[in-house]
């Protein structure tokens, strides 16, 4: 049985309100479909549009076997390109960051406008014609500061997001914050693992001291009800969506993504050991009332975020292989805000800096059991992982739908 029928047959078998089977988790067969099926072709969270602050100025990701240059052009529009040159197939910018008037390939000098267009090629006759060899365009959609790119040909509907999350990010004027500090981590384990142990607080008491400090540990919070039953969320809500600033929980009918508005813990204002504001001066002014708590937005599969009242973090995952995924951390910052007067590097970045640790560290042992060959699929806490299992559903739901509609194309064709 061919790798896309056999997973095809056990998602569609598989016992609900447990983990998924061995092969889903370390195979690389399985994280090869899983790559072309979902990160190949779905909308993917790759930075902030204030990582580009003028013309030129680019970053470049690795998306699986996909090299992408993200620039902002001299008309402010901010796009994304493979980072192939259409020569001989370099990389034409190499670095993670960097600006330059045009983008040049290293290998040869051909030379691309911001817009991706081929500007000049040394020596290639009289005949050439450069409009045929411009870089070959990604979707690419920015909104509420962040940025998102489709390597798909045909992308999905991007509108539905931004209509559902924008309102709820506009009163935090992110375009108009920088980046503080940012790290990379590698987990060795799948990518699948890193968003099980996100999408549940199950296991924060035992693991995470610094973050139970201000986080609510309450399935409400992580779980996939939203908490509207919850008095304290809900008067949350109320309190918030009074001062201008849209609260309640909102997921998408598929389960991809959601937002929500949530209080921290006991009047605290930030993800500090002390629990007081990281930052001295707010994202935005826009925000006018204090314990505002986090804003959660969760997209499948690159992203988490929380947007509190001084600063922002984002996550974001990228898969490298069956067994090891990459997670980004960016701590955002109003951009006039001066580290050493308006906040401290070290006390901003603590609790998630030793939070990501810590999982990375549960991420590891959990797969390093889950390889046993005595490893079978475990019952979830119905109380405290409804988050695990509304991911797990979304995982399989999308898998199942797009191999199916793959098999009726071919059937088509055949």
């Amino acid at each position: 049985m061919d790798i896309r029928s056999n997973v095809l047959r056990q998602l569609k078998t598989r016992r609900e309100g447990f983990s998924l089977e061995q092969p889903f988790y370390i195979d690389e067969d399985y994280f090869k479909l899983d790559m072309e099926m979902i990160y190949y072709r779905d909308w993917l969270f790759m930075g902030h549009d204030c990582e580009l602050p003028k013309a030129g100025a680019y970053f470049t990701v690795q998306i699986g076997e996909y090299p992408v240059v993200i620039v902002r052009g001299r008309d402010n529009v901010i796009r994304a390109f493979h980072n192939s040159c259409r020569h001989r197939g370099s990389r034409v910018c190499t670095k993670e960051h960097g600006s330059s008037v045009r983008l040049v390939c290293p290998y040869h000098q051909w030379t691309y406008d911001l817009d991706g267009k081929l500007a000049f090629a040394r020596h290639m006759g009289d005949d050439f014609d450069k409009t045929g060899y411009g870089l070959k365009p990604v979707h690419c959609e920015s909104f509420g500061g962040y940025i998102f790119i489709c390597l798909a040909q045909n992308a999905p509907d991007f509108q539905p997001v931004r209509d559902m999350v924008a309102p709820y990010m506009v009163p935090h004027h992110l375009s108009d914050a920088k980046v503080a500090f940012q790290s990379t981590i590698i987990e060795k384990g799948n990518w699948k693992l890193v968003w099980e142990n996100n999408r549940e607080c199950y296991h924060c008491a035992a693991n995470h001291p610094e973050l139970c400090r201000t986080y609510p540990e309450a399935p409400s919070v992580t779980g996939t009800d939203g908490g509207a039953d919850d008095p304290e969320i809900a008067g949350h809500w109320a309190r918030c969506e009074a001062a201008g600033l849209p609260s309640k929980f909102q997921i998408s009918p598929d389960g991809q993504f959601r937002t929500a508005r949530m209080p921290l813990i006991e009047d605290a204002e930030s993800y500090t050991m002390s629990g007081k504001s990281a930052v001295k001066r707010s994202l935005s002014d826009d925000v006018t009332i204090d314990r505002i708590g986090t804003m959660l937005l969760f997209h499948y599969p690159t992203t988490w975020n929380h947007i509190l009242g001084d600063h922002a973090i984002s996550f974001r995952v990228l898969p490298l292989s069956a067994n090891e995924t990459a997670v980004t951390t960016k701590w955002l910052v109003h951009k006039d805000a001066v580290e050493g007067v308006d906040y401290d590097l070290a006390e901003l970045t603590h609790v998630w800096t030793e939070t990501n640790d810590q999982d990375r560290r549960i991420v590891e042992e959990n797969a390093f059991g889950i390889h046993s060959p005595a490893y079978e699929p475990g019952p979830y806490s119905m109380l405290h992982e409804g988050g695990v299992m509304q991911f797990l559903e979304w995982y399989s739901n999308f898998m199942v739908n797009r191999l199916q509609s793959d098999q009726a194309k071919l059937s088509v064709v055949a």
